[in-house]
């Protein structure tokens, strides 16, 4: 493809994200646009500043404005959870595995306050992805800066499937339970 100016570049970037569903790499951006993914960073980092809703995960960048138009009624949920680092697989596909999709992680850090990073994992495969990509880069988990206790927004299609996810971690222990 013909190397793209910055606002038609940006254009269709904005335009790619929101009409997919899936997270869309960097890499793949940089290749439909002509540039480097350095440069596609630097385009995200601008659209972000024009307040678009766009997040990058490890999959990929994700547009939260596109989520909704697509998938109508779409319910979520935040689960309070405590684990240890090597749980976290079997967490995310419990999740998973009982029809509901993992948005994001939060802990609560002594000196930042709220951290939360976007996840956007539906299925097991996303879920292998995730681990493989945090494994490749040595990456610490979320949950290691707390000992443990984090959150999850979980989205699904009905109050039951994001029952059935809770349930899940219930059962295996790794719901953390009301006081």
């Amino acid at each position: 493809m013909e190397k793209l100016k910055g606002n038609e570049r940006r254009e269709l970037i904005l335009s790619k994200l929101k009409e997919s569903r899936r997270p869309i790499k960097g890499a793949d951006l940089a290749k439909l646009c002509g540039v480097s993914r350095q440069v596609i960073v630097g385009d995200i980092t601008l659209l972000k500043a024009h307040g678009e809703s766009i997040v990058a995960t490890s999959s990929g960048y994700v547009h939260l404005g596109s989520e909704a138009p697509q998938r109508k009624g779409v319910l979520s949920r935040k689960v309070a959870c405590t684990h240890t680092p090597d749980q976290t697989e079997g967490e995310l596909n419990l999740i998973v595995d009982a029809g509901a999709s993992v948005r994001d992680v939060t802990v609560e850090h002594p000196v930042y306050g709220e951290l939360t990073a976007a996840i956007m994992v539906n299925n097991r495969h996303d879920v292998g992805q995730f681990i493989s990509r945090v494994n490749e880069t040595g990456s610490p988990f979320l949950l290691e800066l707390t000992g443990g206790p984090h959150l999850h927004t979980i989205s699904a299609d009905s109050e039951e499937i994001l029952d059935r996810a809770e349930q899940a971690l219930r059962e295996h222990g790794l719901l953390t339970d009301e006081a």
